[in-house]
């Protein structure tokens, strides 16, 4: 995921530095922890200039969130996974790739907009719906290989591709609340693997017979 930024004073515009500061201080800290004051040290900018980009703190949220998705959309979108000609290794390079960058400490690979869900889910209804857009959004780009690897293997009609690929992100975000639970990062790995495992058995696809010749 995208990591911690040191921010250059020099860099880039405030509403930028701002939001980059937003991902690294909340995935830290949390939002409720997370104060203006803290954002703009971060950021190095005046309150002044928060202000003149986020009338508040929460519409920050909702920013960070599309920040978020944008971001990570594109390092989604340029990794390698998505060279393979069967869906099935589509996905599961997906799962894999996953796996890669769960390094660092929680707060270096863990979700934003997850992070932020858990938090703010009751108490900030404009940050819950921009968080649940961002996941959903995530997921809707798993279902296309998800239901052409369905329709090569012969799966019933009925079976969703849409809730497969929400679920990944349910184990995956638990994966990232084991880890902080624990802080350590094995515990997302763990998770990974066994979701991995579940893909390979539900199209049939076992260790064993990866390995046959």
């Amino acid at each position: 995921m995208p990591r911690p930024t040191k921010l250059d004073p020099d860099r880039g515009n405030a509403r930028i530095r701002l939001l980059e500061a937003a991902r690294d201080v909340i995935r830290e800290q949390g939002f409720a922890a997370t104060s203006v004051d803290a954002l703009c040290a971060r950021a190095g900018v005046t309150k002044g200039a928060f202000f003149h980009h986020f009338p508040s703190k929460e519409a920050l949220g909702v920013a960070a969130a599309e920040f978020w998705s944008e971001t990570t959309a594109d390092l989604f979108a340029s990794a390698p996974y998505h060279d393979r000609e069967d869906p099935l290794d589509r996905v599961l390079g997906y799962l894999d790739f996953r796996r890669e960058i769960i390094a660092g400490t929680p707060a270096e690979f863990t979700c934003l907009v997850g992070t932020m869900t858990q938090e703010a889910y009751a108490s900030h209804p404009s940050i819950r719906e921009a968080c649940a857009a961002s996941i959903l959004g995530h997921a809707a780009t798993l279902e296309a290989d998800i239901a052409a690897a369905m329709t090569r293997r012969g799966f019933a009609e009925e079976q969703n591709a849409g809730s497969l690929a929400r679920h990944t992100q349910a184990v995956l975000q638990g994966a990232f609340i084991l880890a902080k639970a624990t802080g350590d990062p094995a515990m997302a790995v763990e998770s990974v693997d066994h979701l991995k495992r579940y893909f390979e058995l539900l199209f049939g696809r076992s260790g064993r017979q990866k390995e046959a010749p």
